[in-house]
């Protein structure tokens, strides 16, 4: 008899994981702040994060705002041991014996004026991408599958003016807003781009992880809002074999993904397809109709539609603030999409106190598709 079809349940979700959401409004911290939390595994927040997860229980999840700490038994690993590995909110304990994270580029110190205010601080919004110390909002992926180490792409210090067509972001006067020397070294990613491949029944499946800088927080010149479209266009290229000869990971190999693999899409993109928010859309619309990826399953929630009751959309929303920002996006290729959702419980149900206010768990909320594998 043949064995039944592999299910497996992918997530996303913006956890706020980051040191200034602990402490005192206008202070920043460092990543020693979210290791002295994870360290002691009593904080309300977090642990709040933990029994969503284990609601949901996804095989695979990507955390975003998650701050980089070097040595994983400081970090993601005590986050495993410590809050998941024990149960919360009469939920069971989850496991996740595998999982990547990596340097970003929130927080990295550049030696220019990025933002234009006539100082070189080297933080906030003159680093690389914007952070107040190395790994601020970074990213974490947890797995119950095997992950390929040595075929993982990370692409955090590609250049932006090696994109052909880049949207260039410009002064008043319409004089490039970076200086020459900055424009030379300025990274896309403002955190990184990440092709983690998985080995699930001997077949590989690539997740496709980032998680672009929000369009807000800058000027006319919308540099934010503009590099925000860059960054999920990335993603466009990378898709199309004819149209990724351009692109380089950190390791100088070139070119995007191949015809003809499974994937997964998600993250925080900031950006909403239905016009929700500050985002120049172009990117994120044609990402979510991209005729590499399943259009027929939209992840949605009461609590969503009960926030915004004046929009026919809004059940699609992942965020407090009335948007969908957060995505989980499966390729057409070797996937049937079974079921799928936003953790968002309606104000009359159980769960609603894990996500009722901003400090309960996150702004955001866990999105989730389960897919099948289908033959090749």
């Amino acid at each position: 008899m043949a064995a039944p079809p592999t299910e497996i349940k992918v997530a996303t979700f913006n956890v706020s994981m980051e040191s200034s959401n602990y402490l005192p409004r206008g202070e920043t911290g460092n990543n020693k702040v979210l290791a002295g939390i994870l360290a002691k595994g009593d904080n309300p927040q977090v642990k709040n994060i933990a029994a969503i997860i284990q609601r949901v229980r996804p095989d695979v999840i990507l955390l975003n705002e998650f701050d980089y700490i070097a040595n994983p038994e400081e970090g993601v690993q005590l986050f495993i041991k410590n809050y998941l590995n024990q149960a919360q909110q009469g939920s069971a304990a989850i496991d996740y014996p595998y999982f990547y994270y990596s340097t970003v580029n929130t927080g990295q110190p550049s030696p220019f004026d990025l933002d234009n205010d006539g100082k070189a601080s080297g933080v906030g919004a003159d680093a690389w991408g914007y952070g107040f110390y190395p790994g601020q909002y970074g990213m974490v992926i947890l797995s119950k599958f095997p992950i390929d180490t040595a075929n993982v792409r990370t692409f955090q210090h590609f250049k932006w003016r090696d994109m052909p067509g880049f949207m260039p972001t410009t002064k008043q006067d319409g004089s490039p807003w970076y200086s020459p020397e900055a424009w030379q070294q300025m990274p896309l990613s403002s955190k990184s781009h990440w092709d983690i491949p998985l080995t699930i029944d001997d077949k590989t499946v690539h997740i496709l992880a980032s998680h672009p800088t929000p369009p807000v927080f800058d000027g006319p010149e919308n540099r934010n809002g503009i590099r925000n479209h860059d960054e999920i266009r990335f993603w466009l290229d990378y898709l199309n074999p004819a149209k990724a000869d351009y692109i380089y990971d950190d390791n100088g190999k070139t070119g995007g993904l191949a015809a003809n693999n499974r994937f997964v899409l998600l993250g925080d993109l900031n950006a909403s397809a239905d016009g929700d928010g500050d985002a120049i859309n172009t990117a994120i619309k044609a990402l979510v109709n991209h005729d590499k990826i399943k259009q027929n399953f939209t992840p949605a929630s009461l609590g969503a539609a009960e926030n915004t009751p004046e929009l026919d959309h809004a059940k699609y929303h992942t965020a407090g603030w009335r948007m969908r920002a957060d995505y989980v996006l499966a390729s057409d290729f070797g996937w049937e999409i079974k079921d799928g959702g936003v953790f968002w419980p309606a104000k009359n149900q159980p769960d609603y106190p894990l996500v009722g206010t901003r400090g309960a768990s996150s702004d955001h909320r866990l999105v989730w598709l389960t897919l099948e594998l289908s033959a090749d």
